[in-house]
């Protein structure tokens, strides 16, 4: 039960980590140059971690396995990051920009799980989906 918990946890913490320091981060600064200590950052925090991770190949075999993915995951992380910190220097509360954000991506993807991955839509979530695009209108407003 907990490795199904843990990964939550983990990405809701983070999430509350990463919009606050995307909100904190200085406007005088360079968007990119910030960008590019965090990239850093997370480099060698990987690095680190990599032998924690024990798998049956080594440092440079584990790359074999790797396909496009990873590059457009590259670019995809980049464009996020932002776009949340434009959406801060815009002027976006850090309480709603993010909610926002996430309803806007959560109801995009339905589509996307439907047709691409067989997931199943009931009508409890379709009932969902309008409370958020409510929600959207009313927190916009």
């Amino acid at each position: 039960m907990l490795m199904y918990i843990f990964p939550i946890i983990l990405i809701v913490t983070s999430n509350i980590a990463y919009n606050i320091c995307q909100k904190s981060t200085p406007h005088s600064a360079n968007p990119f140059s910030a960008l590019l200590i965090t990239y850093l950052t997370a480099t060698i925090l990987t690095l680190v971690a990599f032998p924690f991770y024990k798998t049956d190949k080594g440092f440079f075999q584990s790359f074999n396995g790797l396909n496009w993915t990873s590059f457009a995951l590259g670019v995809a992380i980049v464009g996020l990051e932002l776009g949340y910190l434009l959406a801060y220097r815009a002027g976006w509360n850090i309480s709603v920009g993010s909610l926002v954000a996430n309803i806007i991506l959560a109801i995009m993807l339905i589509p996307i799980g439907i047709l691409f991955y067989k997931e199943v839509f009931a009508i409890n979530q379709i009932l969902g989906v309008v409370f958020c695009l409510i929600g959207l209108i009313l927190i916009n407003k």
